[in-house]
């Protein structure tokens, strides 16, 4: 059972006005107007924590490969942040000179982001290189970097991931991790645009890309990220990239009504597929390409492909759990390694543990000699820092506070498994009560569709900023259904004044629920639109209840 804390004290609130303004509170925005209608001039790296004096130095070195007619690569990762960051700066670049190349890593020869293998696998193709912009990674890349500048390569590194204890010696370091790594190319291509480019009206044809990415990279939507994504959705919507229209087509979504959750649940997996269990120069080409002919089958790929990581993931997923329960105590840190978890997946499974026993969790994908693998974590545990507390054992860390990836010898699976669950007995036990956060208890009767519009002017909502949810007290059951398959879901008719109110539970079939009983719900308002049909409805995210 979760633990409901409710976030506001106000125990009168009774009207909408004083939800909004409570809202607004909690969330501490003093500037409700500029918060509800955000201008894309706040977008500029004076508003982050990038170092004005890097950028110069960046611009300057673009600006000098150009001069020089140098073979420039843009090196991204190989998710859908690494690759919508590598469609910005390629497409800026590339509208004033076209003699810059995108490069993706492969996944499963050659590992995350800037290494060794790449520069050497770079050089055998382009000997001529000369200038190297990483994007979504390379803050901890030391060694590969050292080992271009012995190539006589200069790197220009972009990145958002944690920085290790010392910088890589790049020519320059545009890093912030205020923001995702779209977000970091977005500026740094507005910067290339206004003084490499001389164009000042250039339009925000790449806010796009760098919204895809915020939603589909979890980062805060708070600040720049909020701007990024709020003005980003209506260009998405707008959208004339035929790739993005025809992935749109075939997972049946209209571009009109594209907000968060299908970035986030239908178009960022897709993207991600190739990557996960193929190569994402596919998505990229997707993203980029022009040609009608080369999207359809693209996408149609992509479709495949995904399908495809998705019986992966429950296959390995399901191991993984027959696994724990073999296991008994599982501990403060789920630790799941397996020579049939492919490496592009680990990530998705860690993802199901952490949901599933809302532990910090790992996932390895054993191989021969180095296995890969994966972590996800949970509120108050920073899951780089974690791993970073026996980098010894590791060859290779990085991530965010949330999820992070790291290398290991295979012969020290055993050594990591003992020593990260050492590290994880200091982990306080209380960060493990799986906890429903309310921002405020409500009436039934204040619920409606005037209440739901005014709530949606603070959306985007997401990571940083939940979509608002409310307790309503002793409401009354007059009837209830289960609805989908074996009834794993949950339609509850409530009773407010004179008429009725409809909840829909996804997820919560086994509740025990019966007409008559006096419920406590928390929920979110949200319109149902079913077959041209729109209605009001509760989503229901808990209940507690008892018998009359």
């Amino acid at each position: 059972m979760k633990k409901w804390k409710v976030l506001s004290t106000n125990k009168n609130i009774a009207s909408e006005s004083t939800v909004i303004d409570e809202l607004f509170r909690l969330r501490k925005i003093s500037d409700k107007d500029k918060f509800i209608n955000p201008n894309v001039s706040d977008l500029k790296i004076e508003n982050t924590s990038i170092s004005k004096k890097e950028i110069a130095k960046t611009i300057n070195r673009i600006e000098k490969a150009i001069n020089n007619k140098e073979r420039i690569i843009i090196l991204g990762d190989y998710d859908v942040d690494g690759i919508c960051a590598s469609a910005i700066l390629w497409e800026t670049i590339y509208s004033k000179y076209k003699f810059v190349f995108p490069y993706i890593p492969d996944r499963f020869s050659e590992g995350y982001g800037i290494s060794n293998k790449t520069i050497d696998n770079l050089l055998k193709k382009n000997p001529d290189t000369k200038l190297i912009i990483t994007v979504d990674n390379g803050i901890v890349a030391n060694k590969p970097i050292e080992y271009a500048k012995e190539k006589k390569i200069d790197v220009v590194v972009t990145d958002h991931h944690v920085a290790g204890k010392k910088l890589p010696d790049a020519y320059s370091i545009v890093h912030t991790t205020e923001l995702c790594g779209a977000g970091v190319a977005y500026l740094l291509a507005k910067e290339i645009k206004n003084k490499i480019l001389k164009i000042k009206d250039y339009g925000e044809e790449h806010l796009g890309l760098a919204a895809l990415a915020t939603v589909a990279d979890l980062v805060p939507l708070t600040s720049l990220n909020r701007i990024i994504v709020k003005l980003g959705l209506k260009e998405l919507q707008n959208t004339r990239r035929l790739g993005l229209i025809e992935l749109f087509k075939l997972a049946k979504i209209n571009k009109k009504d594209l907000g968060v959750y299908e970035i986030g649940h239908i178009i960022g997996p897709r993207l991600n597929a190739s990557g996960r269990i193929d190569h994402a120069i596919e998505s990229l080409r997707l993203l980029c390409s022009n040609d009608k002919k080369y999207v359809e089958n693209a996408a149609m790929l992509l479709e495949n492909t995904n399908r495809v990581r998705q019986q992966m993931v429950a296959d390995s997923f399901e191991h993984a759990k027959l696994s724990v329960a073999a296991g008994g105590d599982m501990g403060k840190v789920v630790i799941m390694h397996h020579s049939t978890y492919s490496e592009g997946v680990v990530g998705l499974i860690a993802s199901r543990l952490v949901e599933q026993y809302y532990r910090p969790s790992v996932a390895i994908s054993v191989r021969e000699k180095i296995s890969k693998g994966s972590a996800r974590s949970i509120n108050g545990v920073n899951i780089v820092e974690l791993l970073r507390s026996v980098s010894g054992i590791l060859s290779e860390v990085g991530g965010h506070p949330m999820a992070a990836g790291f290398s290991i010898e295979t012969e020290r699976i055993e050594e990591f498994y003992l020593a990260l669950n050492k590290e994880a007995k200091k982990i306080p036990d209380k960060l493990f009560e799986r906890e429903l956060k309310v921002d405020m208890e409500i009436p039934l009767n204040l619920v409606s569709e005037s209440l739901y519009k005014k709530i949606q002017k603070l959306s985007p909502f997401g990571m940083g900023n939940p979509e608002p949810a409310f307790l309503v007290k002793n409401v009354q059951v007059e009837s209830f259904k289960r609805l989908g398959k074996d009834g794993a879901h949950l339609k509850v008719f409530f009773k407010k004044g004179k008429d009725i109110i409809e909840g829909i539970g996804f997820g919560m079939g086994e509740s025990e629920v019966m007409a008559g009983d006096k419920i406590d719900a928390v929920f979110t308002i949200d319109i149902n639109n079913w077959r041209d049909k729109k209605s009001l409805q509760l989503k229901l995210r808990d209940i507690k209840f008892k018998q009359i």
